[in-house]
């Protein structure tokens, strides 16, 4: 099941860094397992009670805690998994197969405009994941457009031209407090006739006016939707490692107002609260695109269920 073979040394650079980023989640969450492990003889309610304490504190979700818990109780029950010591192996087994549900890379067809709506609060990360999907996609050869749609904040849009410089992208974008549907009008307007291959929009994290976020993010939404058939063909929500339950939180209210197709997930190195990933895949069921761990613009890559427990367990 695990041990899958590294072809080369970028991927095994990244596989290492992956395990170091993942060092204090691995503390607050394996470690702890572990402890509980060796202090323990057999697998009863006190046990399990302290399972189940662990894996909540680690950020992993009440829904995935109480399936993770149950489904040890019944291998216990059926005398399928007798000694504690067999538990860990076990809890490896069941989060595999949890992530491995929502391991759905993005694949960008290469004939038409594909757009991509990035949606998530100030702060998570959002306009520098942008940038680094931009190098990407570049660098395979796509004419990648940026959109500064987040125009109730100049250094959203200053921050988006920067990135737009460093990566080789055009921004499309217009003044402070414009209405962001129209700089996505014009946006569109322009991709469609210098031929891009992908659009990728940045939008409001947070409104300072009587607006409601939603609101705003569904009136762009339907304003792509009428310009190009099937858009945004994706709607990728950025979501920061350190928030923890909050960010599942998140994701959902996310999710119900608008439709979320994929996740990238930011920020885990050095965060204590990475298992969050777990919790989002057994809760909201919606792809896990990308994971962030490092601020260089190479740190952003495909999620690989495999890789991330493998990192997390070893």
């Amino acid at each position: 099941m695990f041990g899958r073979k590294r072809e080369n040394d970028g991927e095994k650079g990244f596989f290492l860094k992956l395990k170091e980023s993942l060092t204090k989640t691995k503390e607050n969450l394996v470690k702890k397992v572990d402890t509980l492990l060796l202090g323990s003889k057999e697998i009863n309610e006190e046990f399990l009670e302290e399972l189940e304490t662990i894996l909540i504190s680690a950020d992993i979700g009440i829904k995935a805690t109480q399936k993770l818990v149950q489904r040890v109780k019944d291998k216990a029950l059926r005398k399928e998994l007798e000694q504690p010591d067999l538990v860990k192996d076990y809890l490896k087994k069941e989060v595999l197969a949890i992530l491995q549900q929502q391991e759905h890379p993005l694949v960008i067809p290469g004939n038409g405009l594909f757009t991509i709506m990035t949606i998530g609060v100030n702060g998570t990360g959002k306009t520098t994941t942008i940038a680094k999907l931009a190098k990407k996609w570049s660098e395979q050869g796509r004419h990648v457009l940026l959109v500064a749609a987040d125009t109730f904040r100049a250094a959203a849009v200053d921050q988006l031209e920067v990135w737009g410089k460093r990566v080789g992208c055009e921004v499309i974008k217009q003044r402070m407090g414009a209405d962001p549907s129209a700089v996505v009008f014009d946006a569109v307007q322009a991709a469609k006739s210098r031929h891009v291959d992908i659009m990728i929009i940045d939008t409001a994290g947070r409104l300072h006016t009587k607006v409601n976020l939603m609101e705003e993010l569904k009136k762009i939404k339907r304003i792509i939707g009428r310009e190009v058939e099937g858009a945004p063909h994706e709607t990728l929500l950025v979501l920061d490692a350190t928030t923890g339950q909050n960010g599942i939180n998140q994701a959902r209210q996310f999710k119900e107002a608008l439709g979320v197709s994929g996740i990238v997930l930011t920020k885990l190195d050095g965060t204590a609260k990475g298992g969050m990933i777990i919790g989002i895949s057994e809760e909201l069921q919606v792809p896990l695109r990308y994971i962030g761990i490092g601020e260089k613009i190479d740190d952003l890559r495909e999620f690989q269920a495999e890789d991330f427990v493998e990192a997390l367990f070893s």
